[in-house]
This record gives C-alpha cells, sequence and structure tokens, in this order.
C-alpha cells in the first residue's frame, strides 16, 4: 500500500526551488478553488456510483488536502500529523456510545447527542 508519506514527498518536491512554479506560489487561499473543484467532482461521481471515478476523486481531494496542509507545515503552523490526531480525537469523543458508556436508542438521540458535544467543543474554544 502507497503511504502518505509518499504523497508529501511528491508535494514537497513540486513546492521545492526545483518543483513546480505554480505550485510553489499556491496559498492555502488560492487552493481553495481547486479543493471545491475537485469535491464537485467527488460529489458527481458518487451521484452516478462511478466507482473507478469515486477513487480517482477521492484521490484528487486528499491531495488537495494534504498539499494545503504542507503549506501550513512550511509556515510552521501545524502538520499532517496535527490534523489526524485532532480529527481522530474529535471522532473518538462524538461517539462516546462507541468509545465510552454513554446510550443512545435512536437516530434521534445519535443526532441530539452529537450536536451537544459539537456545542461543548465550540463553547469551549
Amino acid at each position: 500500500m502507497k503511504t502518505i508519506d509518499n504523497l508529501l514527498n511528491i508535494i514537497r518536491t513540486l513546492r521545492s526551488e526545483n518543483g513546480c512554479i505554480w505550485d510553489r506560489k499556491q496559498t492555502p487561499e488560492t487552493m481553495l478553488k481547486c479543493l471545491s473543484g475537485e469535491v464537485y467532482e467527488l460529489q458527481e461521481a458518487i451521484a452516478k456510483q462511478d466507482v473507478q471515478n469515486i477513487c480517482e476523486e477521492l484521490g484528487d481531494v486528499l491531495f488537495q488536502i494534504v498539499f494545503i496542509t504542507e503549506i501550513f507545515r512550511e509556515r510552521g503552523e501545524f502538520t499532517l500529523s496535527d490534523v489526524v490526531g485532532q480529527v481522530a480525537q474529535k471522532m473518538i469523543r462524538r461517539h462516546p456510545h462507541v468509545y465510552e458508556d454513554a446510550k443512545v436508542l435512536t437516530e434521534q438521540e445519535l443526532h441530539l447527542q452529537w450536536e451537544a458535544i459539537k456545542a461543548l467543543e465550540k463553547k469551549d474554544l
């Protein structure tokens, strides 16, 4: 299996002094259009149930996310490991019915629990 390190190395090469002039000048703000376009293409592929294209578009979305994250790493803001760690903690925290002893009996209770946890997270910011 290919690892995310392969993708990081490609992005770092593209953004290096000897890399691609276009890739080097990108910022998170300039990458938003690219990310939005790729997400839209993924939505279309999913709607069409085009499995081969879904795989490709997931890769394109992943590339955009890792690319933007790499820009922030270059700035000393955060790393891909930080992003992965935060989302992992969030998913565990938002699923106490799986990772703790909380009980939910319906999807409505599950939704209410999710929203309550999310509200507490935002309050703590």
